[in-house]
């Protein structure tokens, strides 16, 4: 069956209302299963050998002792995982990072393994690996990693993206650019021009529960992997690929997920624990401690960023440049790629150029968090825009009204837009309570607009139908945000019934085909197009039944508000058939009605924001309270009106904790030095204000329902919106985040200095 994506305006009975999570009661209760949560007979426990060093060369691995120890199964170095990537870089740098090969590139990385019988024996054999280290020079700051004597972390890594490749390795492993028209000529057009440079520090996701998984790898050569993650399909291609595998023959299953924010799509210790049961012929459990999430597992970037932007005295920005510098861990990413793609991306902009450099340092391989690189991005050019917009001596809000980008703009990376929500957003932030509230002494307000792409790919869902009447929807997105209420809605919506006739679950790599991870806020937005495409299907088969039933033409049955309905004078006598009363039948009619479907869900349909924030100052101290906070977003269609707030409230809260906490703080020797909650501290209840929300629906033209992706827009204009605030509180430009007391406070004294 032909499936239509396109968006059709209608009324929603069951989309848009508020019920309770599915998820709910067993969470609450303790029965939800997470990663740690699962056991099989006979598990063995595994543990990870670290190095101490941000960058050494392994001379030699020494494991005889701890085989030796009594209780211990398996032992496992790089040995045991053998290169089998076939010239696939990006392969071979996931592997590298399971298990170190040559060097130890990072503090925490992982150069060893064990499984043994209990956990005092796994850590007893740990001791016994005599690991032989030449202990290099190493940098962990960006700027300095880009200097021609800094030290080289990867020989083999050749600028890409010049014109010509250089004759000298570097720590820069691309330079990206894009934009249009010309900015030198643009900046000839601007009566006021602001030049300014920023840093962020690299933070983590935060998530609460750790990395875990339980792996069993039979002697018929099948393996199960039990796992917290964010895709589990990826982590069977990625996992399979790693150790030798038919991917066919590895079933993972995704647990509950407690956080993942982009930190659970990557494979960091599971290929470890699947070669460790290979080993030792029994499963295997692994779990990180806190120190090891933080130490090995991806943080964000860090950032260095250069941002000009000049405009008209009547406030028209005539060009717009920046220059951003992302730290990728000591391997390849994009992340800088993607900052430059964003940096401008609100903006009508008739000439813009945006250059990014992804840049090697000895810090853990990053990985992505809730819009990655954007919130950085954003942070330098808002603070700009703030700063230009008090320069012209205008509004900040009829600043970015008047440069908003439209529908037909030509975005800074180069698409045109469809409908979008950026001006809406700003008119919404205009007419707020909250802008027209009263500040007191110390106290300053501040705003920011954000952007995220969103992203839809490849999508399978199952929709099967009791001789009850109740539906069993199977989808391959794991749930990260409560998607299995909203998908629940849509299955509801399309089928005519009740959301509590409908149950959703996350099925397993066996049970359904392909689905991409779920990020890029592509979990509601991808599985609901499936869930509408599959519902559709199945009701195609029970109008097909109905026919069956009253013996008439197909053709004259159709699906209304959960019944099959007989069209035409001639069967008016028919009346009604229910789901349930057709699926009652369905052993007499042909058998079980299910509705299938598998999509690639293209046309997500980009995200905007606009928040508000009002801080509070101490001038003596430094010491920020947030007392005030506001988000603005459009939604396309907000399936389920709570969710959707809890994702805006969620990215303002960990923009919040990155704005004015969070950070890794490495010591001269290279290693991390706060690596758990007490020492890297993210916002807790005491921290944070009421946070307001406002939901916008600015209908995405590519789905039946209008819907867009919400869930990573929300953490891109905190930190500038933060900054903003603190910047007019306490009269001084704030360039570095997070904004600490201590920061605050140098940049008050230096201002008064000055």
């Amino acid at each position: 069956m032909n499936f239509d994506p396109r968006y059709s305006n209608r009324n929603f009975a069951s989309v848009g209302t508020r019920p309770i999570r599915p998820d709910g009661v067993d969470k609450v209760t303790g029965r939800a299963r997470y990663g740690a949560d699962f056991n099989m007979a006979g598990q063995l426990v595994g543990r990870v050998l670290r190095s101490p060093h941000a960058h050494a060369k392994i001379r030699k691995i020494d494991t005889s002792k701890a085989e030796a120890l009594p209780g211990v199964k398996a032992v496992i170095t790089a040995a045991d995982l053998p290169d089998l990537t076939d010239g696939d870089a990006a392969m071979y740098d996931i592997l590298d990072n399971c298990m170190a090969r040559t060097k130890a590139l990072y503090d925490g990385h992982a150069v060893a393994a064990v499984a043994a019988i209990d956990a005092h024996t796994a850590r007893q054999a740990l001791k016994l690996i005599v690991v032989d280290y030449e202990v290099l020079p190493h940098v962990t700051d960006v700027d300095e990693a880009m200097q021609h004597h800094a030290p080289l972390i990867n020989d083999t890594v050749f600028t890409e993206g010049l014109e010509e490749k250089p004759a000298k390795p570097s720590n820069v492993t691309k330079r990206s650019q894009f934009g249009h028209g010309d900015v030198h000529q643009g900046f000839g057009h601007a009566d006021f021009i602001v030049e300014r440079s920023f840093k962020t520090e690299q933070t983590h996701q935060g998530y609460i529960e750790p990395h875990a998984c339980v792996a069993n790898v039979s002697s018929d050569g099948t393996a199960d992997l039990w796992v917290c993650t964010q895709g589990h399909f990826v982590y069977r291609q990625h996992c399979a690929q790693l150790l030798g595998m038919e991917a066919s023959k590895l079933r993972v299953t995704s647990s509950e997920i407690g956080g993942g924010f982009g930190g659970k799509t990557h494979v960091w210790a599971e290929p470890v624990a699947l070669a460790l049961s290979r080993k030792a012929g029994r499963p295997v459990k692994l779990v990180m401690t806190r120190d090891e999430v933080f130490r090995a597992s991806g943080p964000t970037s860090a950032t260095s960023i250069d941002v000009k932007i000049g405009a008209r005295k009547d406030g028209t920005i005539t060009a717009a440049e920046a220059t951003l510098r992302y730290t990728s861990g000591p391997y390849a990413g994009t992340w800088a790629e993607i900052g430059a793609m964003t940096a401008f991306a609100c903006y009508k902009l008739d000439n813009v150029k945006t250059v990014g450099f992804e840049v090697l340092v000895n810090r853990p391989k990053t990985a992505a968090y809730r819009a990655p690189s954007a919130p950085m991005a954003a942070f330098a050019v808002e603070s700009t825009v703030d700063e230009l917009a008090k320069e012209l001596g205008m509004d900040p809000v009829e600043f970015r009204i008047k440069n908003a980008a439209q529908e037909g703009t030509r975005s800074s990376y180069g698409p045109v837009y469809g409908p979008i929500g950026i001006g809406p957003t700003l008119e919404a932030v205009k007419n707020h309570a909250h802008m027209k509230a009263p500040l007191k002494a110390n106290q300053g307000r501040g705003m920011a607009c954000g952007f995220w792409f969103n992203f839809g790919g490849q999508t399978c869902t199952d929709l099967n139908i009791g001789m009850d009447g109740s539906v069993s929807l199977a989808v391959g997105t794991v749930d990260v945000g409560g998607s299995r209420a909203s998908l629940s809605l849509v299955a509801a919506e399309e089928l005519g019934i009740a959301y509590e006739q409908v149950k959703a679950i996350v099925a397993d790599t066996s049970s359904l085909g392909y689905n991409d991870m779920t990020d890029g806020s592509r979990g509601t937005f991808s599985s609901s197009m499936a869930t509408i495409s599959a519902a559709r299907n199945a009701i195609k088969i029970l109008r097909e039944r109905a026919a069956q039933m009253w013996d008439i033409s197909v053709d004259d049955v159709v699906w209304e508000q959960g019944h099959a309905v007989a069209k035409g004078e001639k069967h008016g006598n028919l009346g009604k058939l229910s789901l349930k009363e057709i699926a009652a039948k369905s052993g007499t009619t042909g058998g079980p009605i299910a509705g299938h479907s598998e999509l690639v869900a293209d046309g997500a349909g980009v995200s905007f924001a606009t928040h508000i924030c009002d801080v509070e100052v101490d001038p003596e101290t430094g010491a920020t309270r947030v007392i005030r906070y506001t988000v603005v977003q459009d939604a396309g269609k907000a399936v389920h009106p709570t969710y959707v707030e809890g994702q805006y409230q969620g990215g303002a809260a960990q923009g919040i904790g990155w704005a004015l906490n969070e950070e890794y703080i490495y010591g001269k020797d290279g290693r991390l030095q706060n690596a758990g909650f007490l020492d890297y501290r993210i916002p807790v209840c005491s921290d944070l204000p009421m946070i307001d929300t406002m939901i916008l629906e600015i209908p995405n033209p590519n789905h039946p329902y209008g819907v867009r992706g919400v869930g990573e827009t929300s953490i891109v204009p905190p930190l500038a919106a933060i900054a903003n605030a603190v910047s007019n509180a306490a009269g001084v430009r704030m360039t570095h985040i997070p904004m600490s007391p201590p920061r605050i406070l140098a940049a008050i004294e230096a201002e008064r200095e000055g």
